[in-house]
């Protein structure tokens, strides 16, 4: 299972950048307007070392990108010591998986669907998970429908068109939570043959403790398993965030590392 979820992640940044091989490790450098990272080979059972690092650090610089590394800890535990070692801040959060048996889906008073590609609906659904992650946890926040429509507004108009383009070219699917005060939450996933990994399901901060998370990933899992994929992944910001997910039949299986 763990071995699928590193292939999956090792394929997945190809819908927005090239691959580059750097020492051990797979630097995708990004065709879009944001940028990616580098990723240890899968299966190569590399022992990484603080001079593996270095060189992908030397590689990022002549290409005036910036320097990060993910990576599935139990497949490649020596990369979070290499990189601390080679001054990095290294961060790891729970790898969590869903099999179409082990489904619970969630439902909630709110309007839970699969969204168009509608340039209104997607900035009001971006801003959202945008005010979410700035105010990050699961407590009731401050930001509501006000600050979204301020903060949609504000939304630059190319990374609007990419994620409309990312949509239209189904290397995308995004799911929001509507009330009469429009997109209250939202989220993506990301298929790539028969696996997906759920990205970006934030909750307006003054509207949590609704269990709109939980069921915009419902909504979204829900799709998945309708086209295809029998495997759907994730990483959670914190094992608070994590028992959101568990309830929708998510089980942890292990940790995502990240060092920028």
């Amino acid at each position: 299972m763990i071995t699928r979820v590193d292939d999956y992640l090792h394929s997945v940044p190809l819908s927005g950048a090239v691959a580059e091989q750097v020492g051990p490790f797979t630097l995708f450098r990004s065709t879009t307007i944001w940028p990616y990272y580098a990723r240890p080979v899968p299966g190569a059972g590399a022992t990484i070392e603080p001079s593996d690092v270095e060189l992908v650090r030397k590689r990022c610089a002549e290409l005036e990108i910036p320097l990060s590394f993910e990576w599935v800890v139990e497949t490649c535990p020596s990369l979070g010591p290499a990189a601390a070692a080679a001054g990095l801040s290294v961060v790891e959060h729970p790898l969590l998986v869903l099999e179409a048996a082990d489904f619970r889906p969630v439902v909630t008073d709110a309007r839970c669907e699969i969204l168009p590609a509608d340039e209104a609906v997607i900035r009001q659904m971006r801003a959202a998970v945008n005010l979410a992650f700035g105010e990050g946890g699961t407590a009731v926040g401050n930001a509501g429908p006000a600050e979204r429509d301020a903060a949609a507004a504000e939304l630059g108009d190319a990374l609007v068109e990419t994620l409309l383009d990312r949509m239209r070219r189904g290397v995308s699917v995004n799911a929001g939570a509507f009330t009469e005060d429009g997109v209250v939450a939202g989220g993506t996933h990301q298929p790539v043959d028969s696996a997906t990994e759920i990205v970006g399901v934030g909750t307006l901060p003054a509207m949590r403790r609704r269990g709109l998370g939980a069921a915009v990933t419902s909504a979204l899992v829900q799709h998945a398993l309708d086209n295809g994929v029998d495997l759907v992944l994730l990483s959670a910001e914190s094992d608070a965030v994590a028992a959101v997910y568990e309830r929708v039949g998510f089980h942890r299986i292990g940790s995502a590392g990240a060092a920028e």
